[in-house]
Formats: structure tokens, sequence, C-alpha cells
């Protein structure tokens, strides 16, 4: 299983978890946490946007990284890539994804994992190290 948020960064990872999958035979399972607009971000997000809106409301952004993501995926030469919007923020949408899917790796990139306010407040790579509760894989990804 890897996280992925549509950054280059976490399409990375997403390369990294599909060749590894491809090499061990494995189906992956790629994850997108959301949050979706409300109130006036979303008012001003649909002004602007127009017709295109439908883009922010509900996991429309996410189903558009996991297909993008997808793609790279199988560009990576893995045969089986399930894809899973998850409603929540990025850690414990992953750590329970992971768990639900029984996943046996997790695979996730290292943004923010060195920064200042990674050490300081924490960041998605190392929050699922800790939290996960299985074999979890931070790729080398900025």
């Amino acid at each position: 299983m890897v996280g992925t948020d549509g950054s280059e960064s976490s399409f990375a990872a997403v390369e990294g978890a599909a060749r590894l999958a491809a090499v061990c035979r494995a189906e992956l399972l790629i994850v997108c946490a959301y949050q979706p607009m409300r109130g006036p971000e979303l008012s001003r997000a649909q002004d602007q946007l127009g017709s295109e809106a439908y883009q922010v409301v509900g996991s429309a952004p996410a189903e558009e990284t996991l297909r993008a993501a997808r793609e790279r995926g199988l560009g990576q030469g893995v045969s089986e890539v399930r894809s899973l919007a998850v409603q929540d923020d990025p850690v414990p949408a992953l750590v329970n994804a992971a768990r639900e899917h029984a996943a046996d790796l997790l695979v996730v990139g290292n943004r923010g994992l060195r920064s200042l306010a990674g050490r300081i407040l924490g960041s998605v790579p190392a929050d699922i190290a800790r939290k996960a509760g299985l074999d979890v894989l931070i790729v080398h990804t900025t």
C-alpha cells in the first residue's frame, strides 16, 4: 500500500511502491486522504471555477489524484492496482486503510521528514512509522 497526496514527491513514492509490487508480483493499493472544501472556501472556489466546480466537491480532487497515481503505478510494471479515497487526515487514513486491507507494507515518501516543522510538529512519514503497526518503507522522494 502507498499513500499519495498528488504531489510529485508522493508520485515518486507511488512509483517506488509499484516497482516493488511488480517484482514481488503483489497487488498495489494506492490511498489518497482528503478533506472536502466547505463554507466560504468552497463558495470562492465554485465562483472561480464555474462549470468546473465539481472538481473541489466531495472526493473529486482525490479521485483525480488517484487516477494519475494509478497511471504511474501501471507504468512501473505492476499488474494489479486498486485505489481508495478516504475522507480523513493523512495519518489516520493511511494507518486505518492499511489495517482494513491487511497491507503487508506501507510505503510513503520522505517529504517533511527533515524539515524544522516536521521535527517539531511531526511529519506524515514519521507519524506513519510510529503508528502503523506494520512495516513501513520511507522512500527518498525529495
